[in-house]
């Protein structure tokens, strides 16, 4: 008995390795701008965890390589600017992916995500569509939100105010009707109480849920 329970541990152990192996892969900066600190987290976590380039900095232009220190596939990157500006990209497919690059080849803002087997290497990955774009909007972000605007990106305006008169308080959840059969990408602006605001754009939601807002 004693040694199938440990044939059945080793198994599992085997089986675990793999999975957290694929989910690595190259941060590149493809911005004019110095990345000072990235952020790498399961989108099912509520928090983002430590900066992973520690005292180091991500320049223009420069490529670091990522092992996530859980086995997750679906993860959530956070990079903060040297200008101060921050980006988010979340319920990325890190086990189908091998580079998360922000910027484009121009430099300008926007992030892409490609596939194949090797660092680098692959075809840009679309949002699928077709699906169902609608979500519940999880407000993880410890403020009080007095305007929240979602639209599919493919739309042309932010349209209304989904709160209305209300408010959204840390830890409330609003579902998010988007109509069925187009994009899955859908764009979100948030306005905090105290009149800051902060904007993701193209967040995947056709295979998920719930959006963490954090």
């Amino acid at each position: 008995m004693r040694a199938l329970i440990v044939l059945l541990a080793l198994l599992a152990g085997l089986a675990a390795t793999p999975a957290e192996a694929q989910n690595r892969f190259w941060l590149i900066n493809n911005t004019s701008d110095t990345i000072q600190t990235a952020n790498v987290s399961a989108s099912r976590l509520s928090n983002w965890g430590p900066d992973i380039l520690g005292n180091s900095v991500l320049p223009a232009g420069n490529r670091v390589f990522v092992t996530p220190n859980f086995g997750d596939c679906i993860l959530d990157v956070r990079v903060t600017y040297a200008s101060g500006r921050e980006e988010t990209r979340m319920g990325l497919n890190a086990c189908s992916i091998s580079t998360i690059a922000f910027g484009g080849g121009g430099g300008g803002a926007g992030a892409g995500a490609t596939v194949g087997m090797g660092p680098g290497a692959g075809a840009t990955i679309a949002a699928p569509r077709g699906g169902n774009p609608s979500f519940n909007f999880v407000n993880r972000s410890g403020m009080v939100i007095r305007e929240l605007y979602i639209s599919l990106s493919s739309q042309s305006n932010w349209g209304a105010d989904r709160l209305g008169s209300n408010v959204m308080g840390p830890g409330q959840t609003l579902y998010i009707q988007l109509p069925n059969g187009g994009s899955c990408a859908a764009d979100i602006r948030v306005v905090y109480n105290n009149g800051a605001s902060a904007e993701r754009r193209g967040v995947e939601t056709c295979s998920r849920t719930d959006v963490v807002w954090r």
